[in-house]
């Protein structure tokens, strides 16, 4: 119990970290951050369960006011933007990440990206897409148009949580939470 608290913390701590890296500002208002790559490292190492409890206790420090998300924005003005969807999206894209590391025998890098494009992009852009087009007023086809400015960077992501997640489980095996 006390090791998931402290991993779930740590992920937690890591997303928010991820979020110190300099955001570039799209015209949709919805920023590109390096913050869904910890999102997808929360699934990949934590599994479903731990990996969305982590992304949980980020949001819920974000909503408490903590300047959190890339460039210093916190607090609950965040929901009610248009990257909204995103927020909703971050811990059910870390479960279904997770659960995808827990039920797959491929080999732990190879699983670790499919995971990551299958959550970490695919049901992040749903949730993402689908808030765009409702707090900018535009429809789905307009929004998902929008979003698809992240897709190159957020393959990027994918590849490089397979690295680490592959990396991970080579030095330190018991540390991959997702394949125990």
């Amino acid at each position: 119990m006390e090791r998931s608290l402290t991993h779930i913390a740590l992920f937690a701590a890591l997303i928010a970290v991820l979020g110190l890296i300099p955001k570039i500002d799209l015209a949709a208002g919805v920023p590109i951050t390096a913050q869904s790559l910890g999102i997808m490292l929360c699934g990949t190492v934590l599994g479903a369960r731990r990996g969305a409890l982590a992304v949980l206790l980020f949001l819920a420090l974000v909503a408490a006011g903590l300047p959190l998300l890339s460039g210093g924005r916190g607090g609950l003005g965040v929901f009610a933007g248009p990257s909204v969807g995103y927020l909703i999206g971050f811990p059910v894209a870390a479960f279904v990440t997770g659960w995808l590391m827990e039920r797959t025998t491929l080999p732990t890098g190879l699983a670790a990206g499919a995971a990551s494009v299958i959550g970490g992009i695919g049901v992040l852009y749903v949730f993402g897409i689908s808030g765009m087009a409702i707090m900018l007023d535009k429809s789905l086809t307009e929004a998902a148009f929008l979003g698809m400015a992240f897709l190159p960077g957020d393959i990027l992501k994918a590849v490089i949580a397979g690295l680490v997640t592959q990396s991970l489980a080579r030095m330190r095996p018991a540390s991959l939470l997702s394949r125990a």
